[in-house]
């Protein structure tokens, strides 16, 4: 197999209008979810800090709900499509198959559907379970259904993903697949199968329980079934912002991927050690073995190794870019880097952010230091981190290029200065929200509950300056999401019209040649089957076989 990348990219492909089209929509339905999101947020944070009661009887669990299932799973879930469906047809020459544009259509009308139908759920309360599908906690029937509508669609557009990649591979044979393809690929596939545990728990336990066609639910099962989907769902959200941080981030800065085979590797890494970690969220819990509970968390921190690697690379990329720059001193070369340019700025406060976000990773992965932490604001603080600052600064910084490239129109010097403050404003924000949760986390302050005091009591009185600060951090962030919705408007329809670089980064030509392992997936596939069998397959036996009660439906709203 050759293992060069197959050619550099010509500055002047286009994207087809078609594709074009097809990603805008998906860019633009997630910026209408992310904005219906922020709301319920932000009437979160004034909820739990000052205590202020909303009018309508609109309940602080309800606007839980919605802020989770609208940000964490649809704003992401539709951006990351549209992202990887753009990218994809730019490297394989600006046009996708006229077949896998029409899956990406049809995934889109399905999962549009099913948020449409989920979200009146919410709204009418009927679904206020917390965004975790937790049982006991029910739901109405159509809020299930209408989630399944949304992962049925994803897996229609990742289907087009890999009839693609198959058809360029069969068009290019032996030759090295795209970066960007390849990852959008791994990243797909990890989806796929990491969704197999939330459908099956959907399906087989909550829908049936919902509708009455069952009298109780086995708890523990579904719980288990949720987290095998719950973590991988994390690095769904990372691994589109990795895949900017390795591909596009060197073009932005005038450099060249540093290693083509370490990026690849990382993702393979990702794919193997992303699913199989579920319990490492159950270690509070009982009805799991302490052996199985601790052969998952250690296999937890080997996700640290690619999350390392990836380090390593961007900072290399960095470096290398700033010498040829003409960069001497031990740091010039952080001199060099375009720090006015918020295409690189954004995604760069997004990966200094996710130091310490990983840094509260390990933490909350660690048996004991878990038992400390477990069910507290600190974990809220946590992946309001990563997937609120590290993945959506990225976000942002890819649509302040993507829509434009999608639009034809340009980023104009304006757009860009007032991208810039949007992305101190965000960051600024999520320092004071964030920083509050990780600091009352602490002392012990729980995680999905509204106001107040237990009664008056000396602790969760001192909850109370912090949970303020939260409020506070919650409206600056909201600020953040206004100056975002113009920016978006104005690339979108109003900039002027010209052409915007779609900045693919090319490899180095000093990289070392990548093993053509990397894309022997019947290998990589069945290797994370073996981990998941081997870390699920007993444990689930045992909760199958054990004499589980089971639940009656609660409703507490």
């Amino acid at each position: 197999m050759n293992t060069k990348p197959i050619r550099a990219f010509a500055e002047n492909i286009k994207l087809h209008p078609g594709d074009a089209k097809l990603s805008l929509v998906h860019i633009l339905f997630a910026f209408g979810a992310l904005v219906l999101g922020a709301v319920a947020g932000m009437l979160q944070g004034f909820v739990r800090g000052p205590g202020m009661q909303l009018p309508g009887g609109i309940g602080y669990y309800q606007l839980l709900t919605a802020h989770g299932v609208l940000m964490a799973l649809v704003f992401t879930t539709f951006f990351i499509i549209g992202f990887m469906y753009a990218g994809s047809s730019y490297v394989v020459g600006g046009s996708l198959l006229r077949g896998v544009r029409k899956a990406g259509w049809a995934g889109f009308i399905l999962m549009a559907a099913g948020t449409i139908l989920t979200v009146i759920m919410i709204l009418l309360n009927k679904a206020t379970v917390l965004y975790t599908f937790y049982a006991p906690m029910k739901a109405h029937p159509l809020f299930y259904i209408g989630l399944t509508l949304v992962v049925v669609g994803s897996w229609i557009s990742g289907f087009g993903l890999f009839g693609q990649y198959r058809y360029w591979k069969k068009e290019h044979g032996g030759k090295l697949s795209p970066l960007f393809l390849f990852m959008a690929v791994v990243t797909m596939a990890m989806w796929l199968i990491a969704t197999i545990g939330v459908a099956a728990e959907v399906l087989l336990l909550l829908l049936p329980w919902s509708l009455g066609w069952v009298p109780t639910v086995n708890v523990m099962l579904s719980r288990t079934l949720f987290w095998y989907f719950g973590h991988p769902l994390v690095y769904f959200w990372l691994l589109p912002a990795y895949m900017c941080w390795y591909v596009i981030i060197p073009k932005v800065i005038g450099g060249k991927i540093f290693s083509d085979a370490l990026a690849r590797l990382s993702f393979i890494l990702f794919l193997l050690f992303s699913i199989p970690v579920g319990f490492h969220h159950q270690l509070t819990e009982p009805g799991i073995s302490p052996v199985w509970k601790f052969v998952q968390v250690v296999l937890t921190f080997m996700v640290v190794i690619p999350s390392l690697m990836t380090a390593f690379s961007l900072f290399a990329t960095f470096e290398i870019s700033g010498r040829a720059q003409g960069a001497r001193s031990l740091f010039g070369w952080l001199k060099k880097l375009p720090w006015g340019d918020v295409r690189f700025f954004a995604p760069f406060m997004g990966m200094l952010i996710f130091i310490p976000a990983g840094a509260g990773g390990i933490i909350n992965a660690s048996n004991q230091m878990n038992q400390v932490i477990h069910n507290t604001l600190w974990v809220t603080g946590h992946f309001h981190l990563t997937v609120a600052t590290s993945v959506a600064l990225t976000f942002f910084g890819i649509a302040y290029w993507l829509l434009p490239v999608l639009t034809g129109r340009t980023l104009t010097k304006v757009m860009n200065k007032l991208g810039i403050i949007q992305t101190w404003v965000w960051t600024f924000g999520m320092f004071l929200m964030s920083g509050a949760m990780h600091w009352i986390g602490l002392s012990g302050a729980p995680r999905r509950t509204a106001y107040t005091t237990y009664d008056d009591h000396a602790t969760a009185l001192g909850w109370i300056t912090y949970e303020k600060m939260m409020a506070f951090g919650g409206f600056i962030l909201f600020i953040g999401i206004l100056i975002l919705v113009y920016i978006v408007l104005e690339l979108t329809f109003f900039a002027e019209r010209g052409e915007e670089e779609f900045p693919m980064g090319e490899v180095a030509e000093e990289a070392e040649p990548t093993p053509a392992i990397f894309e022997r997936w019947k290998l990589w596939v069945g290797l994370v089957i073996v981990l998941i069998l081997f870390a699920y397959t007993i444990p689930t036996i045992e909760m199958l076989r054990t004499d589980v009660p089971g639940s009656k439906p609660w409703i507490t709203w």
